[in-house]
């Protein structure tokens, strides 16, 4: 059951990685069909395809251009007018190497792209982590001093306890010493005892 687990999650893992390729792929494939089926050789259909293709690199270029200029909404126009023009050409050729050309420069400019977002992403992920193991460690230090903080309260409880049972064990002791003179004492200015103490005493 472990072994099934960690396979399923090593094959998550590399479904990014694969991606590119998977899409590049697909494109072929579909293009392909579409040259089966009446593409190849078809003006209309190159035609539209390249009408498309240059559609989709204008609105990249008007997105990436300008202050306000968008870099996702760019690439990803970029990219479709890139994918309508591989389409277009795989569909209409008839014969396998164009459309394998194109689709192996298609795939390593998908993983050039690629690369660099998960760059970016691997670098944010990286800071994240570094940030949250700071905090741990911050709130690990807090603890630890309130940790120390508290055993010394404690403590401090503890020592002062232990001072007042010797203190009232002491004063009941001296009480019971024979020929003891609670105003003798008072005198000379040490702390009198306590009324209980006294009367018992008397």
């Amino acid at each position: 059951m472990h072994e099934h687990t960690t396979t399923g999650r090593r094959i998550l893992a590399a479904l990014p990685k694969a991606a590119p390729a998977i899409a590049t792929s697909t494109v072929l494939i579909l293009a392909r069909i579409w040259n089966a089926n009446g593409a190849e050789h078809s003006v209309g259909d190159a035609w539209l395809m390249g009408i498309l293709a240059t559609g989709a690199a204008i609105a990249g270029g008007s997105a990436a251009s300008g202050r306000n200029g968008d870099s996702t909404l760019a690439g990803t126009a970029f990219a479709a007018s890139g994918t309508l023009a591989f389409a277009g050409v795989a569909a209409y050729a008839d014969g396998l190497p164009l459309p394998l050309l194109l689709w192996a420069v298609a795939t390593v400019l998908a993983y050039a792209l690629a690369a660099r977002y998960w760059r970016t992403d691997r670098r944010e992920s990286v800071a994240y982590d570094r940030r949250t193991v700071e905090r741990h460690e911050d709130h690990r230090h807090i603890e630890t001093v309130e940790v120390i903080r508290a055993r010394a309260q404690v403590e401090s409880a503890q020592a002062g306890g232990a001072y007042a049972t010797a203190l009232a064990a002491a004063l009941t002791a001296r009480a019971t010493l024979p020929g003891f003179d609670p105003a003798a004492l008072t005198r000379s200015g040490l702390p009198e005892l306590p009324a209980t103490n006294t009367s018992r005493e008397h």
